[in-house]
């Protein structure tokens, strides 16, 4: 497994009850899965960019 960093964050209560549901039917095995998953979705959509900016920085 790739080493991990620990991380904390704030959510709303209505987030985060969204996100114990997710939990609740299975979906999820946790909300710490379910956030990992969004933050990979996140990422997914923001490739091309986060591509641009790790060649820019490249450069330096």
């Amino acid at each position: 497994m790739p080493p991990t960093r620990k991380i904390s964050i704030r959510l709303t209560e209505k987030y985060y009850h969204k996100l114990e549901l997710l939990v609740e039917s299975g979906e999820f095995t946790s909300v710490s899965e379910a956030i990992r998953e969004a933050v990979k979705l996140l990422l997914d959509k923001y490739k091309e960019q986060l591509e641009k900016i790790a060649e820019l920085d490249s450069f330096r």
